[in-house]
């Protein structure tokens, strides 16, 4: 998960500049005047492994294109920092990298984006050729601002298939079994049954995003993040906080889930060395397992859905996570037609066979039919029936709502799980976000 901060905005160049901002162009001189036009679109990226199959479609688009697309990337830990320093200046592109939901709302509210309606009443693929469940994370105040681009990356329940066999043991499919399941591997002298990388944060929030989802459906959420404070002193959302707060008690998580990180494969590495025997995690870590721990992603991890809670008005079908990734346009791009003939190619067979070529699962309707040709087909397939089956994919809470609410939401979840506030305490923390 790539989690965010926000700088105040910049207007002279020389600040970006001097945060270290590099752009690359792809065969290119790397010229970043976007906005500025220098007769090219300019489609900023967040700079990682994945840039290859971007710099892959750029190349493709200026093969018909007039107007010629430049690729231009920021390293991945500082990509929100400085776009936020450019989007209004001369440096800002005409197309840019984003996660939906609250990490474009500002730029909506202040009238930065271009809304896509128009390009989708000429070319309804733009909205069609996708899964609906993950489109509509980028539709703010009833209008489409972005288009998806690389994959989704729901949350998963994973687990280590070696421990549960060795704890006589069935991955629980209800709430109930996970509670009797945590006492099981308890009783079989495993400490932390539920590897969990607190010390971050933002692992510890996805059990809040399901457990919250399954009891009370997405509605709770959607509620409190349009402003409806009382939402989170709902019955439902006490009951989820009760039921959370059962799970700690039980010893799930062992005594030091707040030292423990994710980002230095603390929690990974006691999933995979057999110490726990589940992570609640994004789709993300089958990957990294298979990178860092190839025998044990070969041989012992497991992953399924989340439970379902018994009374729940959630569907069971639900998911959370990261949606997908999208492109968003600036609405003072000189050339709207171009970049509308650009984001055309996100829905292409091109596109989906060379996102699913380096692990990626992107959400079009045609995905399905390649699956095979995936890094993990089986892993694809699972995750790609789950996301269209999904009634609601919820947007991770960080993500979702305004990044001024971040930190003081991650405080929040974080003093909950260790003790620090009680249900009311936390409710007041939550009621206390901005959502604006």
């Amino acid at each position: 998960m790539k989690k965010r901060a926000w700088l105040p905005r910049a207007a002279a160049i020389s600040t970006a500049l001097a945060l270290g901002l590099t752009l690359s162009a792809c065969g290119g001189s790397g010229d970043s005047s976007g906005g500025g036009d220098d007769g090219k679109i300019h489609v900023l990226v967040y700079g990682d492994s994945a840039n290859k199959v971007e710099k892959q479609i750029i190349a493709e688009f200026n093969k018909t294109s007039k107007v010629k697309a430049v690729l231009d990337t920021i390293p991945g830990a500082n990509y929100q920092q400085k776009l936020q320093t450019i989007i209004n200046t001369d440096q800002a592109p005409d197309v840019f990298f984003n996660w939906g939901g609250g990490s474009i709302k500002p730029f909506v509210d202040a009238g930065l984006l271009l809304p896509l309606d128009d390009f989708i009443a000429k070319d309804p693929g733009l909205k069609d050729n996708f899964l609906p469940s993950v489109f509509n994370a980028a539709v703010v105040d009833g209008k489409s601002y972005g288009v998806p681009m690389r994959g989704t990356q729901p949350v998963l329940l994973f687990n280590n298939g070696n421990v549960l066999k060795d704890a006589g043991v069935e991955p629980p499919k209800t709430w109930d079994e996970l509670l009797d399941v945590v006492k099981t591997l308890k009783d079989k002298g495993i400490e932390t049954p539920i590897a969990l990388g607190g010390g971050d944060k933002w692992p510890t929030l996805m059990w809040f995003e399901y457990v919250y989802d399954r009891v009370a459906g997405p509605e709770l959420f959607e509620k409190a993040l349009n402003g409806d404070k009382e939402a989170w002193a709902s019955a439902d959302s006490k009951k989820a906080l009760s039921m959370l707060k059962e799970l700690v008690d039980a010893g799930a998580f062992g005594k030091n889930f707040d030292s423990v990180k994710y980002t230095d494969q603390g929690s990974v590495t006691l999933l995979a060395k057999g110490k726990a025997a589940f992570e609640l995690m994004g789709s993300w870590t089958y990957s990294q397992h298979q990178t860092d721990n190839p025998e044990f992603a070969k041989d012992g991890l497991g992953y399924t859905t989340f439970p379902t809670i018994e009374g729940g008005k959630g569907d069971p079908a639900n998911v959370v996570g990261n949606t997908n990734n999208f492109y968003s346009v600036l609405k003072k791009t000189k050339h709207p037609e171009a970049a509308a003939e650009f984001l055309k190619l996100m829905y292409s067979d091109k596109f989906v066979k060379a996102q699913l070529g380096i692990g990626n699962l992107p959400t079009t309707n045609n995905t399905e039919k390649f699956l095979d040709t995936s890094a993990s087909p089986e892993y694809a397939k699972f995750q790609y029936d789950l996301v269209k089956k999904a009634p609601s994919f919820q947007l991770s809470w960080d993500q979702a709502y305004p990044q001024s609410a971040a930190d003081a939401m991650h405080t929040a979840i974080q003093q909950f799980f260790n003790g620090q506030i009680d249900a009311d305490g936390f409710i007041k923390a939550m009621q206390a976000l901005p959502t604006s």
